[in-house]
């Protein structure tokens, strides 16, 4: 499996939407709708996700004359493997941030915004 040294988090939205079910062919337009990403952030990531192995790309003829055939994108089982990676790490960073010393004390002032009084 290729090593990607970073994982931006419009791949890690884009992850979580093709893991959701990872065998099913998905189109472009709607993981941009799913993960809110505009075209010019995904496409690239699709395509750089499909050059290094980790989606396999095909293409849909379409039924309707005149529309053109839809590209079709589904995670490889290395990018399942790498997608499911990088969400748990992102899960642990996330978790332990909310672990840490200090974290939980809220900001001078803050619980009066809430309504709470200390």
């Amino acid at each position: 499996m290729p090593r990607i040294p970073h994982t931006s988090p419009q791949t890690l939205r884009l992850f979580e939407a093709l893991l959701t079910d990872p065998t099913r062919w998905r189109y472009g337009y709607d993981l941009s709708r799913e993960t809110g990403l505009a075209s010019g952030t995904l496409y690239p990531i699709l395509m750089r996700l499909a050059d290094q192995k980790l989606l396999d790309t095909g293409w849909e003829p379409s039924d309707e004359p005149g529309r053109p055939p839809r590209h079709t994108y589904r995670l490889t089982a290395d990018g399942v493997a790498l997608a499911g990676e990088r969400l748990a790490r992102r899960a642990a960073a996330e978790g332990s941030a909310r672990l840490r010393p200090g974290r939980a004390t809220p900001a001078p002032g803050a619980a009066s915004l809430i309504g709470v009084t200390p």
